[in-house]
């Protein structure tokens, strides 16, 4: 046993552990079972994942390569979870749900030799186009004096504050940054939790008065009122509003959307902070070389594996059972699910007290995410940037949510009638930077659109209004972009419902889980449970329903694995 995993947790270094002992240990105990009966067998398994996606890929390499025999137990019939790419059309592949990467953490990418297992990733040639309904629009490119010109086309007065508000985002994003691979101190924990807190404490201490009141604005209030202390134009407003509501079932005025915003910044892609780019291959590539990585370290994966239950004797996790009758048992089980799940139909209620029972039924979920992808014969050419062939902004993240009000009132339609009347969207064709996708001269784009209850109201059925969402979405689109209908040669949906079904993600929540205060670092999933520990002795938590939150990331998969091993 490496004796450095069981020092402070925020103290481990992952990259110290000899990833060279896995396979020697599986051969020993391949020996081992030779000799053994087949319970023993069953026993021999330190740790179960329930889940295989990116998270779970992450926790179980981490903990292969401290020499623990590990197995993940996947329902569907490839790992990946929601970062999967599919042929969804003959000839036409894409990434499924997440379709974008900037929050993969780079020491993740490093420890887990992603890179040599064919993970590439390239950025954006540009950054963001947003088309105006007025035939005018406004772009962010990769070159700040690019930016700032045109941000002055509509605003001297904003182009002015820009410099200035940029470097306050990245000042509190470098807070959040330092956090991302520290456990939170636990309300009412131990010694450990005091030194985290007080830890915390200590880095807090170096920022100054302003910044510790702008780290307050965006946690706590919504990204109307930061963004009106610093812009007058509403076009320059919407721009940065927008990351406020990705996978944010809300709008922008609504209090902690400030938060959503910075959480979307934290990122780097190849070094560079804050950038978006594409896995080449889709999303799917990045799981693929994490499975890799998983299968070198002699991780077990069995897939088609739909966990039932979870089996608990005397207060303890002892396994699960297969929705097949199978049964797995291990001395860990680590859930790779989110917390409304797992407690919610993963658990007998019979093992959690009546008021933790209530926590869980207060959980907030639901993104208001609908998710679609398209084949086009041709590239979207829009009313105020013509020309159906290859230009930059096809290349950047193109999104429809022209005004403040266009994103406010998106959330009101939905919350009265079930979905955005002018739903809000973004578009990226990642075929134009990787011919991988799509036949020569076509493309994929990947929809992300936003606003759309998780629960229809009036008992209506996502099964039933699907089709009639994913037009609505297309006529949006087509308002901007007339050729965009006709375009289409097929499409791929996957409603609110859709989404739950398919990847386990309750009421089609992006990040297993609400990124409000009160579930957020000490407070997620729930205060008292930030450790990656849950109240039933031998059950961890490592999906997105944790510690730092949603995207892919792949950091509470490694936080988790440090908890587990110190344990």
């Amino acid at each position: 046993m490496h004796t450095d995993y069981l020092t402070d947790a925020n103290d481990c270094d992952w990259t110290d552990c000899a990833a060279t002992e896995a396979p020697e240990s599986a051969t020993k105990r391949d020996q081992k079972k030779i000799e053994t009966s087949e319970v023993e067998k069953i026993i021999m398994n330190d740790c179960l994942i329930i889940g295989g996606g990116h998270n779970g890929l992450v926790c179980a390499c981490y903990l292969a390569k401290a020499g623990k025999k590990v197995t993940i137990l996947e329902r569907r019939d490839i790992v990946g979870g929601a970062a999967v790419t599919e042929e969804f059309h003959p000839g036409f592949r894409n990434s499924v749900a997440s379709y974008t990467v900037s929050l993969l953490n780079p020491k993740i990418i490093q420890d887990l030799n992603l890179h040599k297992h064919g993970l590439k990733v390239k950025l954006r040639p540009q950054n963001n186009f947003f088309p105006h309904s007025n035939n005018g629009s406004l772009s962010f490119y990769k070159n700040p004096q690019e930016t700032l010109a045109e941000i002055a086309r509509f605003s001297e007065k904003d182009a002015a504050a820009l410099p200035a508000f940029y470097e306050m985002l990245e000042t509190v994003a470098d807070v959040l940054r330092e956090e991302l691979l520290r456990t939170p101190p636990n309300v009412g924990g131990g010694f450990a939790d005091l030194i985290r807190a007080g830890s915390f404490g200590m880095r807090a201490r170096k920022l100054t008065m302003a910044q510790r009141r702008d780290t307050l604005d965006l946690f706590t209030k919504s990204a109307t009122d930061v963004l009106d202390a610093w812009f007058e134009n509403d076009h320059v407003k919407a721009a940065f509003a927008f990351d406020s509501i990705v996978g944010n079932y809300a709008g922008p005025s609504t209090p902690g959307s400030a938060y959503v915003l910075l959480h979307h910044v934290f990122g780097e892609v190849n070094g560079e902070k804050g950038a978006w780019g594409h896995a080449i291959g889709g999303m799917g590539a990045i799981t693929q070389a994490m499975l890799k990585e998983a299968e070198h370290l002699g991780v077990e994966v069995i897939t088609g594996a739909e966990v039932e239950e979870v089996l608990i004797e005397n207060g303890q996790a002892k396994g699960v059972r297969l929705a097949n009758g199978d049964t797995h048992r291990a001395l860990k089980v680590i859930a790779n699910v989110g917390p409304k799940l797992l407690f919610g139909k993963l658990i007998d209620e019979q093992h959690l007290d009546p008021e933790f029972q209530r926590r869980v039924r207060g959980f907030k979920v639901g993104s208001g995410t609908f998710r679609m992808n398209v084949a086009l014969k041709e590239l979207p050419d829009f009313t105020c940037r013509p020309g159906k062939e290859l230009q930059p902004h096809h290349q950047s993240g193109i999104v429809i949510g022209p005004s403040m009000q266009y994103l406010e009132q998106a959330y009101l339609d939905a919350k009265q009638f079930g979905w955005s009347k002018k739903p809000i969207v973004e578009i990226l064709i990642p075929s134009t930077v990787d011919d991988s996708l799509a036949p020569a001269g076509q493309h994929v784009a990947s929809l992300f659109c936003q606003q759309f209850a998780p629960q229809l109201p009036d008992s209506r059925s996502w099964d039933e209004e699907r089709e009639q969402a994913a037009d609505a979405i297309i006529d949006t689109v087509t308002e901007y972009a007339p050729n965009f209908r006709d375009s289409i040669i097929a499409r791929q949906i996957h409603s609110p419902l859709d989404l739950e079904r398919k990847f386990g993600l309750m009421g089609g929540d992006i990040f297993h889980g609400a990124l409000g205060l009160d579930q957020l670092w000490s407070n997620r999933p729930f205060m008292g449970m930030s450790d990656y520990r849950t109240p039933i002795k031998g059950l961890y938590i490592c999906g997105s329903g944790t510690h730092p939150g949603g995207g892919v990331t792949g950091v509470p998969g490694h936080n988790a694995a440090r908890e587990i091993l110190k344990d």
